[in-house]
Parts: structure tokens; sequence; C-alpha cells
């Protein structure tokens, strides 16, 4: 059996992870081109080869109809999806007499044709995924063969598949999903970014390299700009803080405040809090839309109450638009996080504060020492998630704004965030190739500011503290 020696970095791994350690497996890729013997190095060309001849039939006739298929697709498919993708289509739909019958010709369709080249090149980035295994497993049935006398049989496979190998089996689903409702329309989109598919080119459109990239870190477009769009990523940014972090302190406020010794009638308030999750969110936000309007009942009410002479700009004025909404999310957002704390308070061990009690602590010295580094270790990807789900926040905004006040002109309002930003671009005015640019820059903002913040918590670098 063929031993792997370790890299300075698996070395590292080792010691850190110490009895958890699971040693690379010795049946790589390039251990088979080297050491591989003839048949092994033949199954680069024919699938299941190597398998076949160690007496691996069922396995090495699965490789085979892999690699078989494969061939097949790109024959009837995949070679014509590739040869379109470069152009994108040029026959438009025609329609002419020929004799005495009239012959519609159908033309090409761009978004067809992207969405088939790019699912044929997925196709064969994973034939290439399949080579690398068939190939490794020919080599593994060789060294295997080679010291017990024979290769597993299939059923020893499928045995190993459900015993020491059953992560992969139930991995196996939930990736690929991933892979296609995830993954693949991901590059769809960014494909997109690419192209003139606009409001004037909705069938036939064509590459236009960084264009439109251009055109929105520009100040030269109509649509979209640069002023414009540092406007609406700035507005974001500060929306996703405060409907985070504005939740997140009120909610331990009340979280704790609740769990007071001397508070009385805990389930009842905490049921309160939770009736505001069972109503849909919609719901609640259409409601709250119709109550703020001029015409709306909480302006009617500080009218007659004599508070104002005339309503107030809730959703008029730039600033009380975007104050509005903030306010309005801590309604919505609260609950979720006092059923977080709660749940983390009742599992913070008593004997810290006992302990603490005993040296004398006061009780914000306990808070800080004791409550709120447990929670903020507990929660830091917790906030990640709701900071990225803010970001995200289609609803909260077009719900209760629309994206309004907007000024003329202009394709983003002022409490647009980049979701409903690319919304507007997309479903509005079907400027998709500038809605994916959107989208892009969207999943590098929350990419960065995720990734950093989490490598940086004490849940990513001391994994071990709060055990």
């Amino acid at each position: 059996m063929s031993t792997v020696t370790l890299s300075q970095r698996e070395l590292k791994r080792r010691r850190k992870l110490g009895a958890e350690y699971v040693a690379p497996s010795p049946y790589t890729l390039k251990a088979a081109l080297e050491k591989g013997d003839i048949f092994t190095k033949l199954s680069i060309l024919v699938f299941g080869l190597g398998n076949i001849v160690h007496k691996q039939y069922v396995k090495g006739l699965l490789f085979l109809a892999g690699e078989v298929g494969f061939i097949l697709f790109m024959i009837f498919s995949g070679a014509h999806n590739l040869s379109m993708l470069p152009s994108l289509g040029w026959r438009k739909e025609s329609t002419e007499w020929v004799g005495a019958k009239l012959v519609h010709t159908p033309g090409d369709n761009s978004v067809t044709i992207l969405l088939y080249g790019v699912c044929t090149l997925v196709i064969c980035l994973l034939f290439l995924l399949w080579w690398s295994l068939a190939i490794r497993s020919a080599y593994k049935a060789q060294c295997l063969g080679g010291k017990n006398g024979r290769a597993p049989s299939f059923m020893d496979d499928i045995h190993t598949l459900f015993d020491s190998k059953a992560n992969i089996l139930l991995l196996a689903l939930p990736v690929a999903g991933i892979l296609i409702f995830t993954v693949l329309p991901l590059i769809f989109m960014i494909s997109m970014a690419f192209t003139s598919y606009d409001h004037n080119h909705l069938v036939l459109f064509d590459w236009v390299g960084l264009q439109n990239f251009k055109a929105v870190f520009s100040n030269s477009g109509s649509i979209v700009s640069g002023r414009l769009f540092l406007s609406v990523l700035l507005w974001t940014l500060v929306w996703a803080f405060f409907a985070t972090f504005l939740n997140f302190f009120f909610g331990l406020f009340l979280a704790m405040v609740i769990q007071r010794n001397t508070t009385r009638g805990k389930g009842f308030w905490r049921a309160v809090f939770s009736m505001s999750i069972a109503v849909p969110q919609f719901v609640s936000l259409l409601v709250m839309h119709q109550m703020l309007q001029p015409q709306g009942a909480v302006n009617r009410i500080l009218e007659q109450w004599g508070w104002i002479d005339g309503p107030m700009p809730f959703f008029t004025d730039a600033t009380w638009a975007r104050v509005t909404v903030i306010v309005i999310n801590l309604w919505v957002g609260i609950p979720y996080t006092i059923m977080q704390v709660t749940g983390i308070l009742q599992n913070i061990p008593a004997e810290l504060y006992e302990a603490a009690k005993i040296d004398g602590a006061n009780w914000w010295q306990i808070f800080v020492k004791i409550t709120m580094p447990y929670i903020i270790f507990v929660l830091t990807p917790y906030l990640i998630t709701t900071f990225t789900g803010n970001v995200n926040n289609f609803n909260v905004i077009y719900l209760l704004t629309r994206g309004d006040p907007i000024q003329v002109g202009d394709s983003a309002g002022k409490t647009d965030l980049l979701i409903t930003w690319l919304y507007k671009l997309t479903v509005d005015r079907s400027d998709y190739n500038l809605g994916a640019v959107i989208g892009i820059m969207t999943f590098i903002v929350l990419a960065i500011v995720s990734l950093i913040t989490y490598r940086s918590s004490g849940s990513y670098k001391n994994e071990e503290a709060f055990r």
C-alpha cells in the first residue's frame, strides 16, 4: 500500500487535531500517473478498465457508462452549445413565403444559448472530476489487489459507504442541490454581467466585456452611475449595521429583564414577543405602510391630538424614511433576538455568577466579564448571518417604502438597498446585465465583511473557549 509523505501544513494540522486527524488518501492522481500499472494508465482513455481487470466489474462499468454518456452528450448537444457560446446567436426570427406557404423561422435566443453553454461548461468540469475519480479508483484497486490478493468487491464498497464513509453518502445530495440551485445560477448571473442583456436586447445580445462595470462605476451612465452606486452601497451598510446591532442590544436588554429573578410572568412576556413572529412579516409591514401614509392612522391621530399641524413625512423625506424603516425593523427583529439570547442566558453556568458574587463583583462587572463575552462568543455566527440577511432584506424596505423617496432620473431611491435596486433594474426595467453587476458587487461586499468578521472573532480563533 502506498504511503503519503505529509507536508508541513499536514503535519501542523495533525498536531492540532490529534486523535481526530484523518490522513489524506494515498491514492492521488499524481501517484496513479507515476506508479500505476499499464491498466491504470489505460484508464485515462477507457474509464473503468483498471477496475474491470481487478474484477471490480460494477464499478468499472459505472465509470465506463459515465464516459460514454458524456461523449454522447457532447456529440448530440454539448459541442453545439459550446460552439454557440462565443457569439450568443445571430439569427433573427423571420417569416417569409415559400411558394404558397408562409414559413416561420425561429431565431436564436441568447438567454437559452448562454444557459445551455454555462451548463455544458459545468458538465465538462464534472467530467474532469469523474475522470480523476476513475483513475484514482483504478490505482486503488491495483494497490489493494497487490496487498490483499484481491480488490474490494462492490458490496465491500457499499458497506464502506454506509459505515466509515457515511459522511460522503449523506452529503452527496445536499452538495448536488447546492451545485444545481446555487452554483449554477451564480455562474449564469456572473456571465450575464458581461453581456448587453438589457431592455433593448431581450432576445439577442452580445458579449461586451467590462462595459457594464464601467457604467456602474463611472458617472457617464443615465440609468446607473458611480455616484448612485456609492450612495446605495453606503446606505445599505448603514442600514445593515443599525438593523443588526440595534436589534441585538435591545433584544439583549429585554431578554435580560425577562430573565431576572424578580420578573414575574416570564412565560407571558416571552409569549407576547413571540406573537409578532407568528404573524406573517409581510402582513405587519403592509399594515405599517398604510398606517404611516399622509392620511394614515398615525398622522390622523397625531393631528386630532393637536401634536402636529400637518402629516409627518414618514416616506417622503429621505432622513425620515430611513429612520422609519430602521425603527419598524426593530419591531420585526427584536423578538428573534429575545428568543436567541434567552436560550443562551439559560445555559450560562450558574457557578460563574456565584463565584463572581463571592469575589465581590457588581452587576456591571458580571455583565461585562461573564454574560456579554459568553453571548458574543456564541452569537457571532448569528450576528454575521443577521448582518448578511439585513443587507439582502428585501421585504422590510420594499414593502414599507418601495425604495422611496426617489429623485427624478435616478433608478434607485433614498431607501433602496442593493438588493431592491437589483430588483428594480431587472424586474421593472429589464436591464439584467446591470442587475447582474449589482448582484456581483453585493456578493463581494458580503463575502469580505463576513470572512473578516468571522475570522477575527473568538468563535473562530478559540473554538474550545466555553466548552
